[in-house]
């Protein structure tokens, strides 16, 4: 082997890596909405997380991902450390997918079906489409099927293209001593973990192995320690990843370490005692590529089996090792980690503006009654929730930025923009709501109490009010296009009534029937709900042009007002329920 078969060997890596890369990124795109359910359906349940972890492993080939990306939930307290165990010992049986498809290259024989199964046979073919499918279609999600078999033909070429390139060790006697030093168990475990440690996949050094075994000189006494020995190197990934991350994301990244380490140090022990008691002439036999795929998936299941029932134990010990500090931590809302997976992290930066919706709806309604009833404890959820709303649309906003910089189909890319523009929307009526607080304040102050025909007025508008935040609020959380319909025929209504009190509140300011301070209080009133019901069609539209995938609002709202028969019916049944009573 000379410097060339070397260079070959790094280009092959390079190849592998990159194959496995582009690859994972197209499925992740191609199954964003069937991994966003995985994750949403994502329980205390030991089974379910276990499933999760292992179906998002083998979705975006890499445990390290998906072990990164649960450090990230956790810090961003979107899954509690119980669940992340369960999940991260899912992924662990999830990354032995790549090893099954990589032990294809091992297929020999001259039978013409054993032939078409080697990759050399059929990847050329897979390339081609791949390459027609990304050239020439127009269709994200064709285009991301031909990054996929583009991905798969690089990852099985470069694979060849390793294995051709150690060939020639198999007769250079220094190479076969090597692999007899890794006859000892310890060796081998730490060769496998530093080697992983410093690619970062153990599915890479999984196809490095296997790429050796072509060879003939890797046995199984050796391949089975380094095996064991990828899984804590693989570790590293998360750990770094924990870095500048809450306590509980380091106790997710340090049950990843502890139970590879543990898993590694029973079945070393188990190894090392059927070897020296029986010494099994399979472990002296040259190992193959589907034997090593084999070792890996009964080594990662043998130590899910056994410690999946130990969870709670793994959880304590990460306590031990990441003790609670002195002072309460806070953690990010949305956590960067996320961003590897943008199907993922779009979809909780949407269940953050869940809460920020709920937290300004609540706001503004809990406004409303301080009109009615002021209340001093009210007051201060309310200035609070203000706040709140401010810290929610500089996260979400700065995150979604963040995600439409990353690869999207046309669903994500619809939500990424509905959501950039409804935070806004959001965020000012809890603006609205501290307005409304603050005018309730100076009625009380000033002992401003309106005539019993301003009341009732002002009553109509408060509850048209609620209702239409309430209907907004519907009609985003559900993502239900039908009751953002109902949104834009009561803000109509609305504006009506706001003219409508503007102009009664004049002809009683000529009557002498309302003071100049109550005159200021009640135009600062009709004027910050009629704004609040502005933005709660925003947020409607913004539902109806996601459900279209067509973020042009002002069209939507033309269209629904224009040649509308449910809209006329909607606007004549809000006009008669609001209109009508004042």
């Amino acid at each position: 082997m000379d410097i060339f078969d070397v260079l070959t060997l790094i280009g092959g890596l390079c190849l592998f890596l990159f194959g496995m890369n582009i690859m994972g990124s197209a499925l992740e795109r191609s199954a964003g909405n069937r991994l966003e359910s995985m994750i949403g359906k994502l329980t205390s349940g030991k089974l379910s997380g276990l499933f999760t972890g292992l179906g998002v492993t083998a979705v975006i080939q890499s445990s390290s991902a998906t072990t990164v990306m649960v450090v990230g939930f956790v810090n961003s307290r979107l899954m509690t450390l119980k669940q992340a165990i369960h999940v991260i010992m899912g992924a662990n049986i999830g990354t032995t997918v790549t090893a099954w498809i990589l032990s294809l290259s091992g297929i020999s024989g001259s039978n013409m079906f054993l032939k078409l199964l080697k990759p050399s046979s059929f990847t050329p073919v897979l390339a081609l489409i791949g390459i027609v499918l990304f050239m020439f279609t127009r269709n994200n999600k064709k285009k991301d099927i031909g990054m996929v078999l583009l991905g798969f033909a690089t990852l099985m070429f470069g694979m060849e293209t390793m294995t051709g390139a150690v060939s020639g060790l198999r007769d250079i006697p220094a190479f076969q001593q090597l692999f007899l030093m890794f006859k000892n168990p310890i060796l081998g475990v730490l060769v496998g973990a530093i080697l992983t440690a410093i690619i970062q996949s153990s599915s890479a050094s999984v196809g490095i192995l296997q790429a050796l075994a072509a060879t003939g000189s890797v046995s199984y006494g050796a391949a089975i320690p380094i095996i064991m020995g990828q899984n804590i190197g693989t570790c590293i990934t998360a750990i770094i990843s924990s870095v500048g991350t809450t306590k509980n994301a380091k106790r997710a990244a340090f049950v990843h370490l502890s139970f590879n380490i543990i898993g590694t140090v029973i079945c070393l022990i188990a190894f090392s005692a059927i070897n020296a008691i029986f010494a099994p002439a399979l472990f002296g036999e040259s190992a193959t590529f589907a034997g090593i795929a084999t070792c890996h998936s009964v080594f990662n299941v043998a130590c899910t089996l056994l410690l999946l029932p130990m969870s709670g134990l793994l959880e304590k010990l990460a306590y031990k090792l990441v003790p609670d500090g002195k002072l309460p931590e806070k953690a990010a809302e949305l956590d960067e980690r996320l961003l590897a997976t943008p199907a993922i992290a779009l979809e909780c930066a949407h269940n953050l503006t869940f809460d920020m919706a709920r937290t300004a709806t609540d706001a503004l309604k809990m406004s409303l009654e301080c009109l009615e009833t002021y209340d001093k404890q009210k007051a201060q959820t309310i200035r609070d929730s203000e706040d709140k709303t401010d810290r929610f649309e500089d996260i979400i906003g700065s995150f979604l930025v963040k995600i439409s910089t990353k690869q999207l189909n046309e669903r994500e890319g619809a939500t990424a923009s509905m959501l950039l523009k409804a935070i806004g929307d959001f965020e000012r009526i809890s603006d609205h709501a501290v307005n409304i607080l603050e005018s309730a304040e100076e009625m009380r102050e000033k002992g401003i109490v309106f005539s019993e025909s301003a009341k009732r007025e002002m009553d109509a508008l408060c509850a048209a009010t609620l209702e239409i935040v309430s209907l907004s609020y519907i009609a985003f959380v559900e993502e239900n296009s039908e009751q953002a319909n109902l949104v834009e025929p009561l803000e109509q209504v609305i504006d009506r009534m706001k003219e409508l009190l503007r102009t009664r509140h004049i002809d009683r300011l000529r009557m002498g029937d309302c003071g100049i301070e109550a005159g200021f209080v009640w135009s600062d009133l009709i004027t910050n709900m009629e704004r609040v019901s502005d933005h709660c069609s925003n947020i409607a539209g913004c539902v109806m042009d996601a459900s279209e995938q067509n973020m042009n609002l002002h069209e939507s709202l033309k269209m629904l007002r224009s040649d509308n028969e449910f809209y006329r019916e909607k606007y004549s049944e809000y006009t008669k329920k609001y209109l009508s009573c004042i």
